[in-house]
């Protein structure tokens, strides 16, 4: 599109997109104090520049290793490492139970949506949601697996999405409709 299309496109709507920016949760950067949900569960940040190594857990504490500057990645990429160690198996053992090989899973920061499921069988679901609690993740893995049989959202995908998921899809779908945008607050 042309530049001046764009302009004048977001002049025309610029209250709709000031609407869109104060709606957006106040950001909660990576820093000494922060406090952060691990998986559902509040646990503090602690910079701790005199120590080796990168980063671990300890009585509610995430301690972070190195330099201040240094602090923001290496967080995001050990919380990371954390949702595939806690996702990757599950999206295997639901798309087992649906008879369906995983082609491929992948952990980005996406702000569109939790997780994708492509015609390929290949899987990709948002890095943000460490900070969501496990029936969350179970709920988005159940969903992204039934996608593997059904590529809709039509009646048999959602019986087979309900079946694939250790409890009721009601509530993880509430909690994320609830508290969603409040994950993409987390980090940079």
């Amino acid at each position: 599109m042309a530049r001046g299309t764009a302009v004048n496109f977001a002049e025309a709507q610029a209250g709709w997109i000031a609407a869109r920016l104060g709606r957006l949760p106040e950001r909660r950067p990576f820093v000494d104090g922060a406090e952060i949900p691990l998986f559902g569960v509040p646990h503090r940040v602690r910079h701790r520049p005199d120590a080796r190594g990168t980063v671990w857990r300890e009585n509610g504490e995430i301690h972070v290793a190195g330099r201040a500057e240094h602090l923001p990645r290496r967080l995001k990429d050990w919380l990371t490492a954390e949702l595939r160690e806690q996702l990757v198996p599950l999206v295997h053992a639901k798309a087992a139970r649906a008879e369906r090989p995983v082609k491929r899973i992948t952990v980005r920061d996406t702000r569109s949506r939790w997780g994708s499921c492509g015609p390929d069988a290949a899987m990709s679901f948002s890095w943000r949601l460490v900070f969501a609690p496990p029936e969350v993740l179970d709920y988005l893995a159940a969903h992204e697996a039934a996608h593997l049989v059904h590529l809709n959202h039509g009646p048999r995908f959602w019986a087979l999405a309900r079946a694939l998921c250790d409890g009721p899809i009601e509530g993880p779908q509430a909690w994320l409709k609830k508290n969603g945008e409040t994950l993409l607050q987390y980090g940079s």
